[in-house]
């Protein structure tokens, strides 16, 4: 038989500390509020990178010619009237060096590469302008970047430049492959996607040169489409709690189920105090950490609750919290295991990622170790509290007949 723990004594304890927690969350809302993603709050997500230009290409001739850069090489597509229509690629592994990169364009008729620094970096540093286009021609340069310990920023610096624009700047990738995420938030409607650019662009060049600035990516949300997606997040969040209120009344009873609601509802809580004071970035990435998390918290809950009923049919108990008291034990190692396995994965992801994995993954941490405590106090304890006046006669009855019936076959 495995030993009760009095779960039931530090209910009381776990309440009280988790109202201060929550207390902590709304009061990091009003002071340090929720750094709402470029999904939820209108305006522009540019990644950049600042680096020298490694190659400079240019063609003179009649063809069309376009230059794709891959994380494996260069593809050269050539088209057009009075040329054959063909595609050369130059991997990075055949061709080490940015040098050795450049003597292969020049191989191609009507091409020329020049090496403009970084002759001896590794070729699988390149990258380009997602800004510029990909097409050849003699009057515009087509530019290939890649990172040199001669031109070396890091986000100081950045933060610096952005110092008189409404921006947040966030380091991306390692030291060798860095580069800057800006976020710039639209203060009006007449903020444009291209205006924003623009001025983001413009401080960045005019610091450090217009021929070592490189657009990776950039996004841009309206403000009728992040409104509109916010309302259907919180409607989504709303309608899984109730979807989950009814599932939980129709198995258990309705005192069960309001148990696991405020399980769920002390983990979202809980989550959005580390968010607001961390100033994790709440995206749709974050908000599916979140949903995430309620299907684990509930699916915890549920297993103490099936056996809650199951004790109460089978145990003799004076007080509620005797049967609580038992549940609790009985599913205390595969609360802990469960818990901890799915932890393996998520501080894996928290480790190894960076981005929106990574976001996901401090989330979907704090959400596990949140649930696993709610529905083993904050659920149970909630219960405890509507059950206290609970009286053992019904459950007497259930349990007497079945001694008797073995008593008497006994004595057959």
């Amino acid at each position: 038989m495995k030993k009760i723990h009095n779960f039931s004594k530090a209910f009381l304890g776990c309440a009280i500390f988790s109202a201060l927690v929550i207390v902590l969350g709304i009061a990091g809302i009003f002071v340090k509020g929720i750094n709402f993603g470029i999904d939820f709050e209108p305006g522009l997500l540019e990644e950049v990178r600042v680096a020298p230009t490694a190659i400079e290409v240019n063609y003179a001739g009649p063809a069309t010619v376009t230059l794709d850069v891959s994380a494996t090489g260069i593809d050269v597509v050539i088209s057009g009237t009075g040329a054959e229509n063909e595609t050369r690629t130059f991997t990075f592994g055949q061709n080490p060096t940015v040098s050795a990169i450049a003597e292969s364009l020049n191989t191609v008729d009507g091409i020329t590469a020049r090496v403009r620094s970084s002759e001896s970096a590794d070729s699988y540093s390149l990258f380009t302008n997602s800004a510029a286009t990909s097409r050849l021609s003699s009057d515009v340069s087509f530019r290939l970047y890649a990172q040199s310990e001669e031109l070396k920023v890091t986000i100081d610096d950045i933060r610096a430049t952005m110092s008189g624009l409404n921006v947040s700047v966030k380091e991306l990738g390692t030291e060798d492959n860095r580069s800057f995420q800006i976020r710039a938030k639209a203060t009006d409607e007449s903020a444009t996607n291209q205006k924003l650019q623009e001025e983001i662009t413009s401080a960045l060049q005019n610091k450090f040169g217009s021929d070592n600035v490189a657009i990776i990516k950039t996004d841009f949300v309206g403000s009728t489409f992040s409104k509109s997606l916010m309302l259907k997040s919180i409607l989504l969040a709303v309608l899984t709690i109730l979807l989950i209120w009814v599932y939980a009344t129709v198995r258990f009873h309705w005192d069960f189920a309001l148990g696991a609601v405020v399980a769920l509802i002390h983990d979202f809580l809980i989550m959005f105090t580390f968010i607001s004071w961390f100033q994790i970035e709440f995206s749709s990435t974050t908000l599916a950490a979140v949903l995430t998390i309620f299907g684990y918290s509930i699916n915890a809950t549920v297993v103490i609750l099936d056996r809650v009923r199951a004790n109460l049919k089978n145990t003799e108990a004076k007080k509620f919290t005797e049967v609580l008291d038992k549940s609790l034990s009985e599913t205390l190692s595969r609360s802990i295991i469960t818990t901890i396995t799915t932890l393996f994965a998520s501080v894996s992801l928290w480790v190894f990622t960076d981005g929106a994995i990574e976001t996901f993954a401090i989330v979907l941490t704090i959400g596990l170790i949140s649930g696993c405590y709610s529905s083993m106090f904050i659920s149970s304890g909630f219960i405890a509290l509507v059950r206290r006046h609970w009286e053992p006669g019904e459950n007497a009855e259930r349990v007497r007949p079945r001694k008797e019936t073995a008593k008497n076959l006994e004595n057959k």
